[in-house]
């Protein structure tokens, strides 16, 4: 089964249509807008074969009310369930020799998780695993915040994540947890080989099983007077902290 879902914002709709085109069926736009961005997008949907509505502001705040489409919204046709499932993580990671993963331990804030995916697609990560529930899934918000990451990044959610974890471990991967408590520093880890970095919900950090499972703890030095980062902030410190130690 699917079902239709809106998508808005200028990246996250031109990559629908350029990386994955077939799921649009219409695009809206402010028929006002008539500048190289909205061209850009204008042409990407002909080629695309995608039917194109020119319409006012009014009318694309009517399709996503209160968000800020930034005058185009697309409607895509998602497939129910995700496009990766957990029975598919062993081949994705036996796919490359030292595999990155980005572990997201209930992150329910659309918002980070749209900025974890946007930092995961930089720093080259093969996919970022997120539990099924208690949760923030693929939401048209997470999308556009991801801008485009969203379409490219494997997103799989999985329903035991303390399980999915102990498969990843059987499978060589050395699962590292994030913890402001923790006695290592980030910089004092070894990154190099096949990991998946785990990171915690906002305010409560990784869950009891969670960090059960993780190989080894490590915190990033807080140098100022506040005692956290937001995680998506901390999320992109410790992946391209991976990518230094990997480019070194």
């Amino acid at each position: 089964m699917s079902e239709p879902q809106f998508l808005f914002g200028l990246h996250a709709v031109l990559a629908a249509l350029t990386r994955k085109p077939t799921p649009v069926t219409t695009l809206w736009v402010d028929a006002g807008r008539k500048d190289a961005r909205m061209r850009e997008i204008l042409d990407a949907a002909r080629k695309a074969g995608v039917t194109v509505e020119r319409v006012d502001a009014q009318a694309l705040e009517r399709l996503c009310p209160g968000a800020r489409h930034q005058g185009v919204v697309a409607e895509r046709i998602q497939e129910a369930g995700p496009e990766i499932t957990e029975a598919d993580l062993p081949n994705l990671v036996g796919r490359v020799a030292s595999p990155l993963l980005l572990v997201l331990d209930g992150v329910t804030d659309p918002h980070n998780l749209g900025a974890c995916l946007r930092t995961a697609d930089a720093a080259g990560v093969d996919a970022v695993i997120v539990p099924r529930d208690r949760a923030a899934g693929l939401t048209p918000v997470a999308r556009k915040v991801a801008s485009g990451a969203a379409e490219v990044v494997p997103f799989v959610q999985v329903t035991n994540l303390a399980r999915t974890l102990d498969q990843l471990k059987q499978a060589g991967v050395w699962i590292i947890g994030t913890s402001g408590d923790a006695p290592q520093t980030l910089y004092q880890a070894d990154l190099k080989g096949p990991i998946a970095i785990v990171m915690g919900a906002e305010g409560q950090g990784m869950r009891r099983l969670t960090r059960e499972r993780c190989d080894l703890l490590v915190n990033i030095p807080m140098q100022g007077s506040v005692s956290s980062l937001n995680v998506s902030v901390a999320t992109g410190v410790c992946l391209f902290e991976v990518v230094r130690q990997r480019l070194s």
